[in-house]
């Protein structure tokens, strides 16, 4: 087994939550799409600023039940 150092584990680590956090911006996305037709642009530029995965997954629940 090839060693891992802590830095490559943080690296790994960092790359995981950002691929988390774009699915969630992803299904949110497509979510009001399917939802409202086309989204504006200054919306989805807001949505891609948000960085907390809990805050995108509350409001597709919202989305989806509006």
């Amino acid at each position: 087994m090839p060693y891992v150092t802590s830095v490559e584990r943080l690296a790994r680590q960092e790359g995981i939550e950002k691929g988390i956090l774009q699915g969630a911006v992803d299904l949110l996305r497509q979510a009001l799409e399917v939802r409202f037709g086309e989204v504006p642009a200054s919306l989805l530029e807001k949505i891609q600023q948000c960085q907390d995965v809990d805050v995108l997954r509350a409001i597709h629940k919202q989305v989806l039940t509006v």
